[in-house]
């Protein structure tokens, strides 16, 4: 059974609160974008998991698919001995959750292939043991999302009419660092409205935190914005906490983006 994980960006992100257990509020909505990792399970005497594609850090058994994998056995001791194989496209450290997405997916293959019957709001709830990100892609559709990112609500927001230019430097953020520059503050626009406010609007009127304290670190990072910009994107953001900067244009087209950093482009 085979399935493809596909990435997502982030309309606006603002982190609003530091809690108590260590972790950030924050209100963002995640939008879907069909750049995909592919993700296969085949009946095996043994369970493992196999990768191909794009270098994965760590250790195997520390990966989402992997662990989404025992999660449910864990639950469901029925499920058999799979092997696994994932084909890495989607960049990662890159502010797309394509980590996360795999390990939604994940659960989503085995549901269907051991026919266990386990409903969305059920399949979120083991996607949230995962990580934060993960309950999204159960659902892939946009959601306005709050607290970690499990409290969503979904959004009518339909970008078909638009071309998504995503430029991806092989620059490796760290989330943890990208977090320790902050100071949460109140999200200055509603994230629930935006899809009441045109696309030629949200340049003025939505953000991303984490930009002026990556930008100030990672200067060629606002370059790639910057240039998106002048060449016609109607909307330009970094998605997550980098390094994907992705541009809103006219159906069919994009910029030609030139800065001294080594790129992925989709």
């Amino acid at each position: 059974m085979l399935c493809f994980p596909n990435c997502k960006i982030n309309l606006g992100l603002y982190i609003t609160e530091k809690r108590t257990d260590g972790y950030h509020n924050l209100e963002t909505v995640f939008f879907p974008v069909p750049v995909r990792d592919a993700l296969e399970v085949v009946p095996a005497k043994e369970a493992r998991l196999q990768l191909s594609g794009k270098a994965v850090a760590g250790n195997e058994q520390d990966n989402l698919v992997w662990k989404a994998y025992e999660l449910l056995r864990q639950s469901y001791p029925q499920i058999p001995a799979l092997d696994i194989y994932l084909h890495k496209a989607i960049p990662m450290g890159a502010g797309m959750g394509g980590g996360s997405a795999d390990g939604a997916f994940m659960l989503q293959l085995i549901n269907d292939y051991s026919k266990l019957g386990l409903s969305k709001p059920q399949l979120a709830e083991y996607a949230l043991l995962l990580g934060s990100d993960c309950p999204f892609f159960i659902y892939n559709t946009p959601q306005f999302a709050q607290g970690r990112g499990e409290r969503m609500e979904p959004l009518n927001i339909d970008l078909s009419a638009y071309s998504i230019q995503l430029i991806c430097p092989r620059v490796h953020v760290s989330t943890g660092k990208a977090f320790s520059m902050l100071t949460p503050k109140p999200a200055s626009f509603d994230l629930r409205s935006l899809s009441d406010l045109p696309v030629s609007q949200w340049k003025n009127n939505i953000s991303n935190d984490f930009e002026a304290p990556i930008f100030k670190e990672y200067p060629a990072l606002a370059d790639v914005k910057q240039q998106l910009y002048a060449q016609g994107a109607i909307y330009a953001s970094m998605s997550g906490s980098g390094s994907t900067i992705y541009g809103i244009f006219e159906k069919g087209k994009k910029a030609a983006v030139a800065v001294n950093i080594t790129f992925d482009e989709y």
